[in-house]
């Protein structure tokens, strides 16, 4: 009998800790992975929200899968480190086990290098310091990961990495001891585990060497179309480096994917390597998740070039008030038609599979939180009878697009200014110095922003502003047009937005993650993979709004009005 085949019990709103006392609320959904799914939960008596992971004891039948889930909660409850997600116990009931977690409420570095591909190496340096920083202390502690993947290296929200998922872990019992296991994750496996010679800590180590080479690349070191492929490269050790990458990267990276596990860094030794030199900020903002950061330092190709060279510059954020970006057409992930192409042929595929035909009993399968938008507009007010459309995102930053197709931007904090010209350039300021020319365009982002926070409702969370903001970079409003029936707004990192006027229901399409949030006329987000809704169908409502995005999104890609408002259409 499958999985699928189980008939599974329907998991409580309230989870009782009968030996502890404690109860939780379970609440929204987050994700599913191998047996279990997961959910936020509530504890009922200090309110502090957690991750509960949820697994159907129908599931665990054989010893091996009771023996191994036994073992995760041994290692992972015995660990206790800034780098590790946080164990906070486990209890079960006669149909389910719970397991309670830290909450990553920033998801993983999956879903940062879905939007992002490849990062600028001070984020990188700073991710993987953090990491292996994690990893020491499981080395210390005598634990093989044996599963280090972007998808196991969580963030919370304070963009701090958090190393979970010790279901494939396993403990050093005496020194030299060789695991024989065949396990881990095809693009991250090392090669003394496929040739089945026995593994120990080096493995974690090879991973890292190919989650250091997905952040600086952008793709896997080993990666191809198929597993048989993926192998044949592994085991003759069958990459390239790129020319972009830095010398101090590239050496770091073949010291970590050497074939012999013996000559391979300890995580301790890889800390220690030139790589970890020069500059690493110290925090991260939130709007790293879809766009890249501006550092003083860089100038790279998934950033909007600053006219500072990439190593030898010392100035610091604030020192960047007033200091011009040239333009660059790379400042959309590298995407010459902001991802409208890709996003329109993920629509049209969905759509010829004739959705919302079959019976979506499935839905619920095929909602998929972690690929939730990380930015999208909250508000927004059409003034382009005098001067332009005014919006503020999820995160309480403000635009405006103005009829002259240049377009200011206040971030979260309150205090710095993105001015961007015709010509796509980019000067930054603080909301209290910036230059005469913008004294009437400053004074109008001032009266949209008011008017926005003393009359219009919010459609979304917001986010507190952060440390690490100063170096924030937001998607723009790229164009938009009004129709009789919505709104339509287009950002420059590839999100679609459709307010729908009548019922106040919303879609937003990420082309990047391939999935669509729908915000009901209750205000219910669920994000759905566009993949699993043509697998799963959908409701009628749903796909007709997706058969609307994709006729807007025809008139966007023929209009040539490319980076302002397109004319009102029928």
């Amino acid at each position: 009998m499958s999985k699928k085949d189980i008939p599974m019990k329907e998991i409580p709103e309230i989870l009782c800790d009968d030996n502890s006392g404690k109860r939780y609320t379970r609440g929204r959904f987050l994700g599913k992975g191998g047996f279990a799914k997961c959910f936020e939960i509530t504890d009922h008596e200090t309110k502090e929200t957690l991750a509960g992971k949820i697994v159907p004891k129908a599931l665990l039948v054989k010893p091996h899968q009771k023996e191994k889930m036994t073992q995760e909660i041994s290692l992972h409850r015995s660990l206790n480190h800034d780098h590790v997600v946080g164990f906070h116990g486990f209890f079960e009931d006669k149909d389910f086990v719970y397991i309670v977690l830290e909450l990553c409420k920033r998801r993983s570095l999956m879903e940062l290098y879905k939007r992002r591909k490849a990062l600028t190496e001070p984020e990188t340096k700073y991710y993987m310091k953090q990491i292996l920083l994690g990893v020491v202390y499981l080395h210390d502690k005598k634990i093989i990961h044996r599963d280090i993947k972007l998808g196991n290296l969580f963030l919370n929200n304070e963009m701090e990495v958090k190393i979970g998922d010790f279901g494939l872990a396993t403990k050093v019992d005496f020194e030299g001891e060789r695991k024989k296991t065949l396990c881990g994750t095809p693009n991250y496996i090392a090669p003394e585990v496929l040739g089945k010679k026995g593994h120990s800590f080096e493995v974690d180590t090879w991973s890292l060497g190919c989650v250091l080479y997905t952040l600086l690349v952008g793709k896997p070191p080993f990666e191809t179309s198929t597993l048989k492929e993926t192998y044949s490269r592994i085991k003759k050790n069958e990459y390239r480096i790129p020319h972009h990458v830095s010398p101090a990267a590239k050496t770091l990276i073949k010291r970590m994917l050497c074939n012999e596990p013996s000559s391979r860094p300890s995580a301790k030794e890889a800390l220690e390597s030139d790589f970890f030199n020069g500059y690493i900020p110290h925090k991260l903002p939130t709007t790293c998740l879809t766009m890249a950061p501006r550092f003083p330092e860089m100038q790279t190709q998934s950033q909007r070039k600053p006219l500072q060279d990439i190593n030898g510059s010392d100035n610091t954020p604030a020192q960047m008030a007033g200091k011009k970006s040239e333009p660059n057409e790379i400042c959309n992930n590298e995407s010459p038609d902001f991802h409208m192409g890709e996003l329109f042929e993920q629509l049209t595929k969905l759509i010829d599979s004739n959705p919302s035909h079959r019976n979506p009993v499935n839905m619920d399968e095929a909602e998929d939180p972690a690929a939730n938008p990380v930015l999208w507009i909250s508000k927004w007010v059409d003034y382009t009878d005098k001067y332009g459309l005014g919006y503020q995102l999820c995160d309480n930053s403000n635009g405006v697009l103005f009829n002259d197709s240049t377009r200011i931007l206040l971030y979260a904090n309150g205090e710095h200014i993105e001015y961007i010209d015709k010509d796509m350039s980019e000067s930054y300021y603080t909301i209290r110095t910036y230059p005469d020319m913008l004294v009437k365009k400053v004074t109008l982002l001032k009266y949209f922003r008011n008017y926005m926070s003393e009359h219009l409702l919010k459609a979304g969370a917001s986010m507190a502003p952060k440390e690490g903001d100063q170096l924030a970079r937001l998607p723009f409003l790229r164009t938009w047009f009004r129709t009789r029936s919505a709104i339509v707004l287009h950002l420059s990192n590839g999100t679609l937005q459709i307010n729908f006027f009548a019922d106040h229901t919303k879609i937003i399409l990420c082309p990047l993650m391939g999935a669509v949030t729908y915000i009901d006329d209750n205000r219910k987000f669920r994000t759905y993979r566009l993949s699993s809704l043509e697998k799963y169908g959908c409701c009628k409502e749903l796909a007709h709004r997706l058969r609307y995005a994709r006729t807007m999104l025809e008139k966007l890609k023929t209009s040539r009005a490319s980076t302002a408002r397109i004319k009102d259409q029928s």
